[in-house]
């Protein structure tokens, strides 16, 4: 089993790489996705939010308002930072939980670990390598304004929330340039797999040799 770690900046085009590698066969577990599930209602989690930032986060069916919450804390980074506290323990349980089902039914299996706080929290060495999604700033804003329709305002603070992409670059095995159109992304995911597949064997060969 090989865990890759993909990560970016908002708005880079993690969730396209994502399916072009699920596509090759990759097992995805996407992280936005688990925080969803353990911000559901009465988990503890979705507790801990609704303590913190009160019900006014919530919509009528008790589901955490994202982009109320979201309102919220990208504004203002202790507030942010106090919202990854209580979510991130939650979510890495349920991550191990999830790798540990895959490798059970699929020890040869390469995982896509959809992690966009990778490098903030300092968990590369949870992972076999780390995939960054790349494209700069200035797209990175312009394809956030065009996508949620933010004004450049709104774009800006969301990205300046996060940690400077170019900052991320030294800590990546693998770089994927998402800036061009899709093909050319694709065809760059073509040349990547065969060397993932590669790596996922080398790894099986060195577990069992050191047996």
């Amino acid at each position: 089993m090989l865990n890759i770690g993909l990560t970016g900046s908002i708005s880079c085009g993690k969730s396209t790489v994502a399916q072009m590698l699920e596509d090759k066969g990759a097992y995805i577990i996407d992280f936005d996705r688990l925080a969803h599930e353990v911000e559901e209602p009465d988990q503890p989690a979705w507790r801990g939010i609704v303590e913190h930032f009160g019900v006014q986060v919530l919509r009528k069916d008790r589901a955490i308002d994202r982009a109320r919450l979201g309102a919220v804390v990208f504004s203002d980074r202790k507030k942010l930072e106090k919202l990854n506290e209580i979510v991130h323990p939650a979510v890495f349980e349920a991550w191990q939980r999830r790798i540990a089902e895959i490798k059970e039914s699929h020890p040869n299996a390469i995982i896509i670990s959809d992690f966009p706080l990778l490098v903030e929290l300092g968990m590369q060495k949870s992972v076999d390598l780390v995939m960054l999604v790349y494209i700069p700033r200035e797209e990175q804003i312009r394809r956030l304004m065009l996508r949620n329709g933010y004004s450049q305002e709104e774009a800006l603070v969301r990205v300046n929330s996060q940690m400077s992409i170019d900052d991320k670059v030294p800590f990546a095995d693998i770089i994927v340039n998402n800036q061009g159109p899709q093909a050319e992304t694709k065809a760059h995911i073509d040349k990547i797999w065969p060397k993932l597949l590669r790596k996922e064997r080398q790894k099986r060969k060195a577990a069992v040799s050191s047996i």
